[in-house]
């Protein structure tokens, strides 16, 4: 067996950054089990076998020298334990408001079940209900792990209760989940933001609205901006949008990242490009079917009530070919 040094790719075989060259050291693994076998049942193969050997020795070396460039010795860049979840409204009208708010809901009561903490960061609410946008702050063990794949569209059909003819209607809400790392490679130019404060929103007492604490920042370059209202002081406020642009200029680039190596990587689970649809949550059948795996569970009521661990399970099986 070859000697692998340094680092085990078994451990990155989550990793969107270098998941397709696991790929590729896992076959070789299995060649060189192959190889060895066959010397084992024909001795006279030793010579050939032998050289096979030595070359796929030599391929997963380079492969893993490759893998320890692009993630080096970092951890905790692989699954940081803190996240910021972010649910918007898409197509729908007041029905994807409502189904937004019910996303949110769901992830939340699962970090309660998970024994995760969380808070708003901020909202903006509908005319009718639920949201037009949303960002949660969620902190615990694993959780960019287990919600890692929920990054895309989500596409809700049912009779809203105001339908009056009983017609099924057709909405659909987007859900991002931005890990927050502790060190990260992205540099910023102060620059190229713009910075620009108002009063935080809310009902209240006396002093609610009266100082302009939230802040909204805008990278200039790519026109990703962010806003914070959940904490007391306008430099606190500033310091978290601050690392949740950082988190989001990450993800932007590994977006892009997965996207070039899509055709080549072929992954089950996408390139969790937050555009892409990946489950539908159909009322009138009692089924939620995600689209990149073909997989589909009953129990919508106790799903939207948090008990989603058998779909995130499912997708991680799927991604890591169940090891």
């Amino acid at each position: 067996m070859a000697d692998e040094k340094h680092i085990d790719p078994n451990d990155y075989a989550d990793d969107r950054r270098v998941s397709y060259l696991v790929a590729e050291w896992k076959k070789l693994t299995q060649a060189e089990k192959d190889a060895e076998e066959l010397m084992e049942v024909d001795p006279s193969m030793k010579d050939l076998g032998e050289k096979e050997l030595a070359e796929i020795q030599e391929q997963k070396e380079r492969l893993i020298g490759d893998i320890e460039k692009i993630v080096g010795n970092d951890s905790e860049r692989e699954w940081p334990n803190e996240v910021v979840l972010e649910v918007r409204a898409g197509v729908g009208g007041d029905e994807a408001s409502l189904f937004a708010e019910e996303l949110a809901r769901m992830y939340l009561r699962y970090a309660e079940i998970k024994g995760w903490k969380w808070r708003p960061l901020a909202e903006s609410a509908a005319t009718v209900g639920g949201y037009k946008e949303a960002q949660f702050e969620i902190k615990g063990e694993n959780c960019y792990r287990e919600l890692r794949f929920e990054t895309g569209v989500h596409r809700v059909q049912r009779v809203p209760l105001t339908e009056k003819a009983g017609r099924i209607h057709t909405s659909t809400a987007s859900v991002a989940v931005l890990p927050i790392y502790k060190r990260t490679k992205i540099q910023i130019n102060p620059s190229d933001l713009e910075m620009e404060t108002s009063r935080s929103g809310g009902a209240g007492g006396q002093n609610v609205n009266k100082v302009e604490t939230a802040v909204r920042i805008i990278h200039k370059p790519t026109g990703i901006d962010v806003k914070c209202t959940s904490e007391r002081s306008q430099a606190q406020n500033r310091e978290k949008a601050l690392t949740l642009l950082k988190s989001r200029l990450q993800q932007a680039q590994d977006e892009a990242e997965a996207r070039e190596r899509a055709a080549e990587r072929k992954a089950q689970i996408g390139t969790g490009d937050r555009s892409e649809k990946i489950r539908t949550y159909n009322f009138p059948q009692d089924r939620v079917t995600d689209h990149r795996i073909k997989e589909s569970w009953s129990n919508l009521e106790g799903i939207m009530a948090g008990k989603i661990g058998d779909i995130l399970q499912t997708l991680d099986k799927a991604e890591t070919g169940g090891e």
